[in-house]
């Protein structure tokens, strides 16, 4: 592992970095993390702490939760004791939070039996407090999901998981996380046979809302309803699924990703994606994309999306749409020109994304700003060959609340890991 100590050095060779990609146009990075990439390990551009250690492996998985308490003391992650194979069905995996006052002490709260490497089991600080987290987990025989103060040790159990909260934490929405983990390994959970698996697009199943106070619930988006919306023809005998659902910041709205498996013209199976918003309610439908390839996004604000995706004029980029309209831009054109896990910083100036392993197995992580196209690199991370598909661990950037961190998952020792970086001269 390389760390690269003092503020001047690293200012230095940041600025190296992003010059290198500016002038590569976003181009595979070399020069001066060569030799490292070769080695493995990793370059920090900006303080770079460890703040769990081994044996147990520990991660928090995805980036658009809070993972900070709002007072920035406490971190969420997860520990388990392998890195190399997917969950088996009601496999445990302790929930804990790192104390970043005292020692990055590790606090074990609690466990869950429904989890993947990529999304972990939802856990994240429930919106409005500081004391409770939710996650999901396996209990008799169905997937629910637990709120819980993690100090008191209280908690109480909802007969739904959840996917995404709102910001009053109050509702949460949620797929079928059965059909989900046939559709999509390692994003939904072993565990619960899926009722509708041999039904194409099923009447009676899709997203679900869920009151997080009384436990209701009811179906407000049906996956035959997407699934008959301005159908497309390799919709035809296709299985259709819904994926990745992030509430906008007033709880007004919310984002589904509508996904269908097709046959590729090499014999491989793949799927096409359209990108919806539509309220709580299931009301006011909107198709922000539909051009069959839509990835990572995030809310920047109430009505404007960034996303990794596909427009037919333009080709893939990052775009920055505006929700209920035909209103797009595109966003970083010279620098952001890989897909990433993407959020903004709290202020809204800048925008956190990493980057899936290059030629030298690194992974890239990055801020961008898109008022005056500033580009600062953060760190060079490396990632085994080994670690694909379901056991991969991308960066998954997450921002502490105040702004003055970032929070990622990584395996450049072998072990996942957390690490929390400092990127308080940067964001000033």
């Amino acid at each position: 592992m390389k760390f690269i100590a003092g503020f001047p050095s690293i200012i230095a060779i940041r600025y190296v970095c992003a010059a290198a990609l500016c002038a590569a146009a976003g181009a595979e990075l070399a020069g001066a993390a060569e030799e490292t990439a070769e080695a493995g390990g990793m370059e920090a551009y900006v303080p770079c702490e460890e703040v769990t250690a081994g044996p147990q492996s520990h991660w928090f998985s995805y980036y658009d939760k809070f993972q900070f308490d709002p007072s920035g003391r406490y971190v969420l992650g997860m520990e388990i004791g392998f890195n190399d194979r997917p969950p088996e069905a009601g496999e445990a995996v302790k929930l804990g939070m790192v104390d970043l006052q005292d020692g990055n002490k590790w606090i074990e709260f609690g466990e869950s039996r429904s989890w993947g490497w990529q999304q972990g089991c939802m856990l994240q600080w429930l919106p409005g407090g500081d004391a409770e987290v939710i996650y999901n987990t396996l209990m008799d025989g169905r997937y629910v999901s637990v709120i819980q103060d993690v100090f008191t040790g209280e908690k109480r159990v909802l007969p739904r998981p959840i996917y995404s909260v709102s910001a009053d934490g109050k509702r949460a929405v949620v797929p079928n996380f059965s059909r989900l983990n046939e559709m999509r390994p390692g994003y939904g959970y072993e565990g619960v046979p899926d009722p509708w698996a041999d039904v194409n697009q099923p009447k009676g199943d899709g997203i679900y809302c869920m009151n997080l106070e009384t436990g209701e619930s009811r179906l407000i988006v049906s996956i035959d309803r997407i699934a008959n919306f301005r159908r497309q023809p390799s919709m035809e005998g296709s299985k259709h699924y819904f994926n990745h659902l992030l509430f906008n910041q007033d709880g007004s709205r919310f984002i589904f990703l509508h996904r269908w498996r097709i046959q590729r013209d090499d014999g491989r199976t793949g799927w096409h994606t359209r990108m919806f918003t539509v309220q709580p309610d299931g009301e006011n439908l909107h198709c922000v994309n539909e051009n069959n390839m839509v990835s990572h996004f995030i809310w920047k604000n109430p009505r404007q999306i960034l996303a990794w995706a596909r427009e037919p004029e333009t080709g893939d980029h990052f775009y920055l749409y505006t929700d209920q309209s035909e209103e797009k831009e595109i966003v970083g054109e010279e620098f952001l020109k890989r897909d990433g896990h993407c959020t903004y910083s709290p202020s809204g100036e800048w925008i956190l994304t990493d980057t899936y392993p290059d030629r030298e197995r690194m992974q890239n992580l990055m801020l961008y700003r898109p008022r005056d196209g500033k580009l600062e690199m953060l760190g060079r991370f490396y990632l085994d060959k080994k670690f694909t598909g379901q056991t991969r661990c991308d960066l998954h950037g997450r921002w502490s609340r105040d702004g003055r961190h970032v929070c990622i998952d990584s395996l450049h020792t072998g072990k996942r890991q957390m690490y929390l970086l400092d990127v308080s001269e940067i964001v000033k």
